[in-house]
């Protein structure tokens, strides 16, 4: 797949799920026990937690099968 239709693809799915992963995140934290400190380790861990999955996105979306092809050898 050439580069620049991963990073579209990417790009057109990554602001959607970001934001439902958002509004999902402030659903759950409305679960969370009315306790500041609980609620504070839940968002912290929320707010941190949507990064591990948008650092894989990015690099599929900047990876070039094209380079690793050619250096093979």
């Amino acid at each position: 797949m050439r580069p620049r239709l991963k990073k579209l693809i990417g790009f057109a799915a990554f602001l959607p799920l970001l934001m439902i992963y958002f509004f999902a995140a402030a659903a759950l934290g409305e679960l969370v026990p009315n306790h500041q400190l609980l609620k504070a380790g839940y968002f912290l861990i929320a707010g941190i937690a949507w990064a591990f999955p948008a650092r894989y996105a990015m690099v599929w979306m900047e990876s070039d099968p094209a380079k690793k092809a050619g250096s093979d050898g």
